[in-house]
This record gives structure tokens, sequence and C-alpha cells, in this order.
């Protein structure tokens, strides 16, 4: 009978089906180990011939009770956190360096340990004294934190046992080291162990653990992709370094919704929550200009309202430049195709360059025609009035589709003072007294309609 044991790299985690000196996936050398797989079987060989115990099964029909939660004061964290922080919950935050994380997890774990929570906070980048001057910054110094720095978990996992705490962060798990583990700290194997380790860890002991991640340049969470399945949470810190706005997005979320978001401004004093967003996004719009477009969006279960800044120019070169900040560059593409083949409006020979004012990310394709807007009045040279919301998903056939949560997004646009909206036909609309609707079924329509050409 075959063996049925695998080998992976230590290094990167690939899997081969025998051993080798060297990793046919990174080039590492002595980095290929055995992973025995477990049996049920009292005939394993890898368990020693012992059974597991039974698993106690229940029906569809069982009723639990909801998770308490806990609310840390931050009312931008709660509602990102789905309302407030669950026991035994494993959360992982993710975000670029110096973004503001680890701000961010300090401002929250001491505002967890005022409500009543045994917190830990546990750096392995920085001395306790660092941590310390940050706290002394923000304001943090009599909250009643417990400080450590430390990299080797079983240290850690020894500490947490004894001091039975009901909330950890631990800052960074690319910094930390299982002994266990032959690779080294921040390698595939040891970020998989760590998480392994703090997630079960915190499931058996009813703790809450959040975990701080570094990213990719590519913004993805460094490390392997199992680590995002094993947590219940994962949030991206997310902004640009030239804006004070930062937003904390939930991309999965176990206990509550996901893709909602938190904005926070970036001050001297740390992160202050944005209570309204919108108005924060449009406070520097001035007069109506060519290429400016204000999008109602939804994130979440929270409208906000962004603004989308096109400027179209003559290119100098044979191949002209298409530069997207804040929004799908695959999908400006395809918006530039189809307005040129159904509208006849061509863009050869210009350069497109197209921002989220902000420092916002827009993912959702309800924000396809606020672009072509953008882009028309940035071609035409002929600006858009200042008082106008639009919104709507564009089809390859040039069809205007209907988005969710219509009527929402026109309540939070009257309710920042805009008194007209372009939305496309079929969507869901309640009471709009004050503001003008006007739905269209095509973008042939909307050109026509908005800039006088068909």
């Amino acid at each position: 009978m075959a063996k049925s044991n695998s080998f992976s790299c230590t290094a990167c985690g690939a899997s081969f089906n025998k051993w080798s000196g060297r990793c046919d996936g990174c080039g590492a050398w002595n980095t290929i180990v055995e992973e025995a797989p477990l049996s049920a079987g009292p005939s394993s060989k890898s368990l020693g011939g012992k059974r597991g115990s039974a698993i106690r099964l229940t029906d569809l029909a069982t009723e639990e009770t909801p998770p308490p939660r806990t609310n840390s004061g931050i009312s931008e964290l709660d509602r990102v956190l789905g309302g407030g922080l669950v026991p035994s919950s494993a959360i992982l935050v993710g975000g670029d360096p110096g973004i503001g994380k680890s701000t961010l997890l300090l401002q929250a774990a001491a505002r967890f340990a005022q409500s009543g929570l045994k917190t830990i906070y546990v750096s392995g980048e920085e001395a306790t004294a660092q941590v310390r001057m940050r706290a002394q910054r923000l304001g943090l110094s009599d909250a009643p934190v417990q400080l450590a720095a430390a990299t080797n978990l079983r240290d850690i996992l020894t500490t947490l046992e004894a001091e039975k705490p009901q909330l950890a962060v631990i800052d960074s798990i690319q910094t930390m080291w299982a002994d266990n583990v032959e690779s080294a700290p921040g390698s595939v194997s040891q970020v998989r162990a760590a998480a392994h380790e703090l997630t079960t860890f915190a499931k058996r002991r009813n703790m809450a653990v959040i975990l701080v991640g570094h990213v990719t340049k590519d913004g993805q969470i460094a490390g392997p992709r199992v680590v995002e399945h094993m947590v219940d949470t994962v949030l991206y810190f997310e902004g640009e370094r030239g804006h004070q706005f930062r937003i904390l997005r939930a991309v999965k979320n176990r206990f509550g919704p996901a893709d909602e978001i938190g904005v926070f401004e970036m001050t001297g004093a740390g992160l202050s929550e944005v209570v309204n967003p919108s108005a924060l996004f449009l406070s520097e719009r001035g007069q109506p200009s060519p290429g400016s477009v204000v999008f109602a969006g939804v994130e979440g279960t929270r409208p906000l309202l962004v603004e989308f800044q096109a400027l179209v120019a003559p290119s100098p070169h044979s191949q002209p430049r298409r530069s997207v900040v804040g929004w799908d560059g695959g999908r400006l593409a395809m918006i530039l195709a189809v307005l040129e083949a159904r509208c006849g409006i061509p863009f050869t020979g210009l350069d497109v360059y197209l921002n989220v004012a902000g420092g916002m990310k827009v993912t959702e394709p309800a924000a396809d025609l606020a672009v072509a807007a953008a882009l028309l009045s940035a071609r035409e040279d002929a600006a858009l009035p200042a008082e106008t919301v639009i919104f709507g998903e564009i089809s390859l056939s040039g069809a205007l589709r209907p988005v969710s949560q219509t009527e929402n997004r026109l309540k939070e646009a009257q309710k920042l003072g805009f008194t007209a909206a372009i939305a496309p036909s079929g969507g869901k609309v309640g009471a709009t007294s004050g503001l003008k609707l006007t739905q269209m079924g095509d973008l042939t329509a909307f050109v026509g309609e908005v800039f006088g050409a068909g």
C-alpha cells in the first residue's frame, strides 16, 4: 500500500509527494519536511493506534443564545466588528507599515480595559518603553493595560494561561516564533503555526485575541492565506499617507456584516472617529469644475458620498496613459470601451487620470455611471451641477442596471443638501421630497440628456 504522507516546504508552503533537498517552488535548500496525516482508525501509526473522542452532534433546530458582546466605546470600531467584541473570537488586522495599526489597537485595548476586560498587549516589534511613549502621546497612560515585549510563542502562551486575560493583542503575528517549527520567524510555516496556536488557545480559554498582520506590496496580508481562514474576522486598515483619513474595512466577519467600514482621522493625539464621513470627504469640494462628480455609494450598511475626479488630456506618447487611484483599473478600461463602442465617444490619443478624493477606495460596480460622467465632463470641459449625485452600473451593452439600496443612497444625498440625482431605471425609490430624481435606461440617453450629445 502506498504511503499517504506528504511533504511541504517550511519556507514557501509548497507541497510535494516525495522528499528532496531543494524546493522547486522557492529554491531554498533543506526546507522540505514530512507531514504525517491524521487517521481516525486504531491502526494509524501516526497516532500510535489511539482513537479520538466522539464529537457531540446537534440538529439544525437547536437554539443557542447569541454571543455576548463588549463595546469599546469607539463606535466606528464596534460597527466594523458587528456590534462589539465577541468572547473567544480571533481577529486579524492588516495594513501597510506606518498606517496606524498599532495606534488603533493600543487605543482599542485601552478602551476595552477601561470597560472592564482584562487586557494584555504583547509587542514583538517594540520594547515596552516605546509602547508606553505612544500611550503617553495618546493620553492613555492611566489605562489598565498590561504590556509585554516577547516573540517566543511558548512563553507568550504560558503567560496568557497564567494571567487568564479576556483580550490579548499580538503585534504582530509575523514576529512570533514557535520553537517547534524548524524555520525562521516570519516564514510561512511560522506564521501558520503561530496563528493556529493562538486561535486554538483563544477558543479553548474563552479569550478574544487580536492579531496584527503586515501586508505585501499587493495589499494582501503577508503569509499563507490559510491564516485568514483560521480567524473569525479579517479587517484591513487602509488609507493614503498623504491624507489624514483612515478606513477600517471588514472583509470577513463571522459575527457581523462583511464589507462594513469605519472611518477615522489621524491627528496628533491619535485616531479620532468620523461620525459623518460623507460630509468629511466632501468638505474640501469647492465650485463646480470639469471632471468632478459626486458618487452616492454604500459601504456595508452605511451610505457614503465620495467625489470622483477625472482628468483627460492629449497624450504626447504613442501609448496613452491610464492612471487610477482608489478604483479598479480594469473597470476603467471597460467604461472607456463602452463609451467608444456604444456612444461613439473615443478616448484614443488621450491620457486618462481618475482619482477618488480623500484616499477612499471604491469597489462596488454602482460607481460605473459616476466614473463615466466624470470622464465625459473632463473630456468635454463641462462642469456638472454641484448639487447632483450620480450612481448606477453600466453593462457591456451600454444599458444602465439598477443597484441595491437606492433609497438609502438618495436619503444620504438629501441629508447633505443635494437637490438632484441621476440613477438607473428600475431601482426601488421611496420618498424623495425635495430631491429631483432622473432615471435613465441606457448610457446613450444619459450622454444625450446631460451633455447634449447622442
